[in-house]
């Protein structure tokens, strides 16, 4: 039997991550995480696995982000029963944020079903709930970095410190008869690589050489000016002080794990030194204000923090627990700076504020993270003029700005430094995690760094590659679960609903009501064309 790699997720895309390999001895996966962006992806989180669970004899975890991580609790569920080996501070955030995963799952879902109930529709089950993901905690065994673990039958693993987020990791692997001449095959997963300078952490670090290297890619056609810590500060100065200024509420969608605590440490510098007010932060997260208790308690691991002390217990700084503490921000119309998730729009308690934000002129909203398309984030960052939040269009009249100062991830020119220190790579390099222009945009950097072009390889989502040859083979015959092999952009639930909003605009411009009973008849004799 042959080394394959399936590529069950993060291809063509930047979500649901998840590589099976098989090998003479078994078989194992690194991330399962969960798809976001439009329906028809998201739809994929509800089917099957492309593979049978119980037949997985260990995982990989590269980090605690819900698109590494999110379908772990199904993949314990739907019959996997072994270890998911990842660092201590990964395993310590999971212990939060699966559980939190399961919650959200289910009060959404809860409220999807009375709206199919008033629609004539079936119900729906969660994906996984909160008993699910907590059951898949005990299946989680903390490795250290730098240290060889056996991990199944002919394979070892070892983390390294990928930069990106606490307890994140690039994974080198090595699978006994797996190359010629009686020598393992090495193959290193690149996870997700945090930029130079990044707060808390070193820069992203490797093992060299290796026969494959999957390389993550989502900035992968975007190059960043130099970043230090002064210089990303007196840029969120700036931002924060023209948003106060406009009078209205700053709104700021924010990953949990990370990118809060990030934010919330510069505010409390910037504070302290009296570059802003001490306005009012409401951190409105529960996951979030969970996670930062876990940088807390890694606080010795972390670089920056003690720098004013606890810079998570300002006296200015409100923890917005229950969903009641949640919904009394209400009552505030400007001058405070509300952090909530999720970091993309597209779940969690931000929903709420833009939606009783958004239409206010005097509002802004700052974007400080990738925004995938097809996502909420997205789709306001591109400029629509209103969208649609829990059933109700709203209008967009906020101060719509974005920085991305404080990404996690290295932009083209980092990921080229850092595929370049990873050389040799013996046999292939392949580009996963990233947008089609971004995948592009890499491949095209690495061309012109002097790594061959046919060496370079854009899987699609459920390819299988051989990897025993000396170059890799794609195997035919391959299964897919949506159509193109490549994750949408956008899909007809987003185009109904611009549609929706686009029809309604025409509307109320028309002159009177005879214009507009002419368009409707208009719009219906089209739809009767197509039964």
């Amino acid at each position: 039997m042959t080394v394959k790699i399936a590529f069950a997720g993060a291809s063509g895309g930047v979500t649901g991550s998840c590589y099976r390999i098989s090998h003479p001895g078994g078989s194992f996966l690194v991330d399962c995480g969960l798809f976001q962006g439009p329906k028809t992806l998201k739809a994929l989180n509800y089917t099957a696995f492309p593979f049978v669970p119980a037949q997985i004899d260990f995982a990989l975890l590269t980090h605690a982000h819900t698109d590494h991580c999110g379908l772990l609790p199904k993949l314990v569920k739907a019959g996997f029963k072994h270890p998911i080996y990842t660092t201590r501070g990964t395993l310590d955030l999971l212990t939060f944020t699966l559980p939190d995963s399961g919650y959200v799952q289910e009060m959404e879902v809860e409220t999807l079903n009375r709206r199919n109930l008033r629609r004539g529709r079936a119900a729906v089950d969660p994906i996984y709930t909160q008993a699910d993901a907590e059951a898949s905690l005990k299946h989680l065994r903390a490795c250290a970095y730098d240290e060889w673990i056996a991990c199944g039958r002919g394979v070892r693993a070892r983390f390294w410190n990928a930069g990106h987020i606490l307890g994140s990791a690039s994974i080198e692997i090595e699978i006994a008869d797996g190359a010629a001449a009686g020598r393992p095959l090495r193959v290193v997963f690149s996870g997700d690589i945090g930029p130079r300078n990044k707060s808390f952490h070193p820069d992203p670090t490797g093992p060299a050489g290796c026969d494959y290297l999957v390389v993550e890619s989502t900035y992968g056609n975007r190059d960043r000016a130099d970043t230090d810590a002064a210089s990303r500060r007196a840029q969120f100065r700036d931002e924060v002080t023209a948003a106060l200024a406009r009078g209205g509420n700053l709104l700021i969608p924010a990953f949990a794990v990370e990118r809060t605590q990030e934010l919330l440490l510069d505010l409390g510098l910037l504070m302290a030194r009296g570059e802003l007010p001490k306005v009012p932060v409401f951190l409105d997260s529960p996951l979030a204000i969970k996670a930062t208790q876990v940088f807390l308690a890694h606080a010795a691991e972390l670089e920056d923090i003690g720098a004013i002390g606890n810079p998570f217990s300002a006296p200015n700084l409100h923890l917005m627990e229950t969903s009641e503490q949640s919904k009394s921000i209400n009552r505030i119309n400007g001058g405070a700076i509300i952090i909530a998730g999720s970091g993309m729009c597209d779940a969690g308690r931000i929903r709420h504020h833009l939606k009783q934000n958004l239409w206010r002129d005097d509002a802004t909203v700052l974007f400080v993270g990738y925004q995938a398309l097809g996502t909420l984030g997205q789709l306001l960052q591109s400029g629509v003029p209103s969208v649609r939040i829990q059933g109700d269009e709203i209008n967009v009249r906020a101060t719509l700005r974005s920085m991305d100062a404080y990404s996690g991830h290295a932009d083209r020119g980092g990921l080229i430094e850092w595929v370049k220190a990873r050389l040799p790579v013996a046999r292939a390099i392949y580009l996963t995690h990233g947008e089609p222009d971004a995948l592009a945009g890499l491949r095209d950097g690495l061309v012109s760094a002097g790594y061959a072009a046919d060496r370079i390889l854009i899987p699609e989502l459920d390819d299988v590659f051989a990897l025993s040859g000396e170059r890799p083979a794609k195997q035919p015959g391959t299964a897919r679960r949506l159509a193109t092999g490549q994750q949408p952009a956008a899909d007809w639930h987003n185009g109904l609903a611009a549609l929706t909003l686009d029809l309604r605009r025409k509307l109320e411009e028309l002159p009177d009501d005879a214009a507009r009973e002419d368009l409707i008849a208009r719009v219906n004799r089209l739809l009767l064309r197509h039964p």
